[in-house]
């Protein structure tokens, strides 16, 4: 009987570690010249640029997402101004946005993303 309530107990503790897990998925993005209509590099006032990411597994429920800039080349002539935010956040992807301003030039950006939910 003590074997049976161990084996038990064991198995609720697992389950519910399980189930309190979260679920991570991770990537990284970049614009570039090489991307087409590529603007950051050109002309004054505000410019953007998106890209979609789609997950490769969908999420039960929208995740919470992080992002990250590791790489920025700039004109050194200029001010170095940029936003990155996520928007459109779905269980199956997202929308990153990249903005620069004013006589900014960006001439490539790039960084990592982080996808986070409870299961």
């Amino acid at each position: 009987m003590k074997r049976l309530v161990a084996v038990v107990a064991i198995f609720i503790a697992f389950t519910a570690l399980t189930s309190a897990q979260s679920k991570v998925q991770s990537g990284t993005w970049s614009v570039n010249p090489s991307v087409a209509g590529y603007n950051m590099d050109k002309n004054t006032g505000e410019r953007t640029m998106t890209i979609d990411v789609e997950f490769p597994k969908p999420f039960d429920t929208k995740p919470t997402i992080f992002l990250s800039v590791t790489q920025i080349d700039t004109d050194k002539d200029a001010n170095s101004r940029f936003n990155v935010e996520a928007m459109s956040v779905s269980r199956d992807g997202f929308t990153i946005k990249v903005r620069t301003w004013a006589d900014s030039k960006i001439y490539s950006i790039s960084g990592y993303w982080l996808a986070h939910a409870e299961k």
